[in-house]
């Protein structure tokens, strides 16, 4: 199993697109269970969220595109950019 991490970038002004979609995407999140690493968003100065980073352990980089495909935040196209990166934890 490989391990990933997702750096998400919101689009502008799309706060209330964000929190109009947390709850179901905490809810997709937990589909992954262990699986899930760690999650969190990423702060702007004013502490208000604009960007997500996801470490996440998947079979392959095909199944976790196909995971994030149905994440409420990508479904409503709240990122404007999702970087996938294989990743290594050391500790």
């Amino acid at each position: 199993m490989k391990t990933f991490i997702i750096i998400c970038e919101d689009k502008k002004n799309s706060l209330k697109k964000r929190l109009a979609n947390r709850e179901h995407h905490l809810a997709h999140l937990k589909t992954l269970k262990k699986n899930l690493v760690l999650a969190g968003p990423t702060l702007n100065r004013d502490g208000n969220p604009n960007g997500s980073i996801l470490i996440i352990n998947s079979i392959n980089k095909e199944e976790l595109k196909k995971f994030l495909k149905k994440d409420p935040y990508v479904r409503e196209k709240l990122f404007k950019s999702i970087l996938i990166k294989n990743f290594k934890k050391v500790f």
